[in-house]
């Protein structure tokens, strides 16, 4: 009996031993096979990141390679963005004075201005007050603003509540232009701006005015450009020999120049004459209106003449100094 259990008991050990190793080798292999997934998992999420790394990196240089200007362009637009900030902080006061003192000597003196922004202390004060009044009536826009606004538009310099910009050039009294028109002229031709607010026109049509030998130009003290750098930039020196009036209200000067026996001509392409037909032979003012709103209906009731100026082609309409150098063409030419 004891060699059978003990045989029976090495048979047992034998069979479990080779149960367990089988188990053993059976569980290896399920972890094999396991990690053999996971490693082929991550090997194929490895592929897959790879896969989309050249995914990405082909369209980005097939984007280059579709549209190569597209670095270029976004560099550009950063230097412009950067040109553009360095210009609003580098703005050109080359023609600004701020300052007490210094805008007080400045409006004492016989420099041409152009414009003034102040607050109300400074209008209210004693010292400034009969200056900017006098000013005012020779045709100098005085702006009332608040300290906040006039450091906005000094770009935060010490400005003690006033400013003025200086003009490129001296103006005179519309009773002076006047009388200077008619020397040695029986028909003398002056210009007057109706709400011309871009000073590329303004510098245009004075540049025009002079070349066809008109005697002047009247410019409102509100709603037009002044004498600015562009202004005389544009006119190309011919601020230098035109003289130039600047009226508080323009329709009052109009009313004026008609008691002097001048004839108002508005341009409109609303007008019934048609500026070739015209005839009349006197001293003559040209009124030309922006080019959103044409001339005033104020304006236009002052107007002795509308003239139109006709035109052939489908453009129903001409730009402000285009049309003002072709009627002084037709006006002069006469």
């Amino acid at each position: 009996m004891k060699n059978f259990s003990n045989k029976f008991r090495r048979k047992n050990n034998k069979e479990y031993k080779k149960n367990s190793d089988f188990d053993y080798y059976s569980n290896n292999k399920n972890r094999s096979k396991k990690n053999d997934r996971f490693l082929n998992n991550s090997a194929k999420n490895k592929e897959v990141e790879i896969l989309k790394e050249n995914a990405e990196n082909n369209t980005f240089s097939s984007l280059n390679r579709r549209n190569p200007r597209l670095k270029y362009n976004t560099e550009f637009f950063n230097k412009n963005s950067d040109m553009h900030k360095e210009f609003t902080n580098k703005r050109n006061f080359d023609d600004w004075i701020w300052g007490k003192h210094s805008v007080y000597e400045t409006l004492s003196s016989d420099k041409a201005i152009n414009r003034i922004w102040c607050t109300s202390e400074i209008f209210s004060s004693d010292k400034f007050y009969i200056l900017l009044k006098d000013l005012k009536s020779k045709g100098v826009l005085i702006e009332e603003v608040s300290w906040n606004r006039l450091s906005q538009l000094t770009n935060g310099a010490s400005h003690q509540g006033v400013a003025l910009q200086l003009a490129c050039s001296s103006t005179i009294s519309l009773e002076q232009l006047i009388d200077f028109s008619k020397q040695n002229c029986p028909n003398p031709i002056l210009v007057a701006l109706d709400g011309i607010t871009d000073p590329h026109n303004v510098g245009a049509i004075i540049r025009s005015a002079e070349a066809f030998d008109c005697k002047g130009v009247i410019i409102p003290q509100r709603r037009s450009a002044g004498l600015t750098g562009t202004v005389a930039k544009v006119a190309a020196g011919a601020l230098e020999h035109l003289h130039v009036s600047r009226v508080v209200n323009l329709n009052r000067a109009l009313a004026e120049l008609k008691k002097n026996g001048f004839l108002v001509v508005g341009l409109s392409g609303d007008g019934q004459i048609s500026i070739s037909n015209f005839q009349e032979k006197a001293p003559l003012v040209v009124v030309v209106g922006s080019e959103d709103r044409g001339i005033s209906l104020l304006t236009q009731k002052k107007c002795d003449f509308i003239l139109s100026i006709s035109l052939k082609g489908k453009t129903s309409s001409l730009n402000a100094s285009v049309a003002a150098a072709i009627s002084l063409f037709h006006l002069t030419g006469k």
